[in-house]
């Protein structure tokens, strides 16, 4: 947990320090820092820096609610897309979980804590909604990743790298759970534990990708203007 905090947030210092300003680079730190803070907040569970376990799964379970609503605006911008209502939906259901888990008594709990990863519980009335969410946006912006990708040739790599990312740690959280049952309530973990592949997807090859593109773009613009 430890290190995945510190490859996370190197990744993201990384970021800062590579890449000019832009709403992409913006979404990746945010992203990155999310990654991140769950891992220290997993690490930190049973308690520490003086707070309780219960806060430290609060901010966990915080951070990662922020991630696909993230994803959706990433990919709708790498694709150059006008979608505001799709991103504004996906921000509104994730600040209603935000809100959930940070202030909502007893909404979230993280009383067990085991060798390779820490369980979560959360209020039963918010499970399946949140796996709804959860699920259900991830698998939207892998969606839409891959199809615009066939749509727009310019921008199929950062699309195609995103949707591969977001594979990365989907099937094999899935598949764990399929093999042992028993290992759903550590979703999160297990899931955030996997995301560190996406977090190395994210800038190694999304990000050069998309930059790649901008300087493309703006390569044929300056010749335009030098022809005319």
């Amino acid at each position: 947990m430890l290190a995945t905090f510190l490859i996370e947030i190197t990744l993201a210092v990384y970021t800062l320090w590579r890449y000019k300003m832009s709403t992409i680079r913006r979404l990746a730190v945010a992203m990155l820092l999310a990654l991140a803070t769950f891992q220290l907040a997993e690490y930190m569970v049973c308690g520490g820096l003086g707070f309780t376990g219960i806060e430290w799964a609060r901010v966990g379970y915080g951070s990662i609610t922020l991630l696909p609503a993230i994803g959706i605006h990433m990919v709708v911008t790498l694709a150059g897309k006008n979608a505001r209502t799709l991103v504004g939906t996906a921000y509104a259901t994730c600040i209603a979980f935000v809100a959930i888990y940070l202030i909502g008594e007893n909404a979230v709990s993280a009383n067990t804590c085991t060798a390779n990863y820490a369980i979560f519980d959360t209020i039963r009335a918010s499970v399946w909604p949140f796996a709804a969410y959860y699920y259900g946006w991830l698998l939207i912006g892998t969606g839409l990743a891959w199809q615009w990708s066939k749509q727009l040739p310019e921008k199929r790599g950062a699309l195609r790298a995103m949707a591969a990312g977001y594979a990365a740690f989907i099937l094999p959280t899935t598949a764990f759970n399929i093999i042992d049952p028993t290992t759903t309530r550590g979703i999160p973990s297990i899931m955030c534990g996997f995301a560190v592949i996406f977090a190395v997807a994210l800038v190694a090859k999304v990000l050069p990708q998309s930059a790649t593109v901008k300087n493309s773009i703006q390569n044929v613009y300056e010749k335009l203007q030098l022809k005319f």
